[in-house]
């Protein structure tokens, strides 16, 4: 495990999922990179576990930090600019990936699929008993959202590595808030938020045909 500096970074990674959102109900790229490289952080302590997920969000950080620092940096505010203006660009990557780079919708699409499995994970750890089972709360969040895009050998892989994910206390613990009350409490003050960016790009993408981008 990772020291204590490293550990506290959850409820500020929430935190800043939360300044995600504009008031019109857009979602703002640079904190959504910004939060996605604090779960990094956050899913590293945790050993090897969930580096399936960890070692591929990594790498499409890059990319969309790639676009972040190109001449169309200004396309690439929003979420909804993005969007807008790869589809109007002709840049969306709609057949199977090939030599053609990846798009900002692509990759964000991936990010998009983990954030579901990361919220449903933290939704059942907030609302379970002191008693429930941490690997079952998270092999049910990730069949419910990673598994229905995953090769069956990641699936297999990824479902045995949750069996040593530690009991519900102490995984609440990890989050570095204090008790595991203290932590019920921060996820019910974020996680409506994390939902929020969920559901906003969801629908967004459910708009324009994008959820099924290879």
């Amino acid at each position: 495990m990772a020291n204590g500096d490293d550990r506290c970074c959850l409820k500020e990674v929430l935190h800043i999922f939360q300044s995600c959102l504009t008031d019109q109900k857009e979602i703002l790229m640079d904190p959504y990179i910004a939060g996605w490289k604090g779960l990094v952080r956050f899913l590293n302590t945790l050993g090897a576990i969930f580096s399936f997920i960890s070692k591929d969000a990594v790498a499409k950080i890059q990319i969309m930090e790639s676009f972040h620092s190109s001449d169309q940096k200004a396309q690439y505010v929003t979420l909804q600019s993005m969007v807008k203006y790869e589809l109007a660009s002709n840049l969306v990557d709609l057949k199977k990936p090939g030599d053609q780079s990846p798009s900002g919708c692509r990759t964000i699409l991936r990010l998009h699929r983990a954030l579901h499995w990361l919220q449903l994970f933290l939704e059942g750890l907030r609302t379970s008993t002191e008693d429930s089972s941490t690997s079952a709360l998270c092999a049910e969040a990730y069949n419910a959202s990673l598994a229905n895009h995953h090769p069956w050998i990641i699936r297999k892989t990824a479902l045995l590595s949750f069996y040593v994910l530690p009991n519900r206390n102490s995984f609440l613990e990890l989050m570095n808030v204090g008790t595991p009350a203290d932590a019920v409490e921060m996820l019910e003050e974020a996680l409506p938020s994390i939902s929020k960016i969920y559901d906003i790009t969801q629908a967004l993408y459910a708009q324009h045909n994008l959820l099924d981008i290879p």
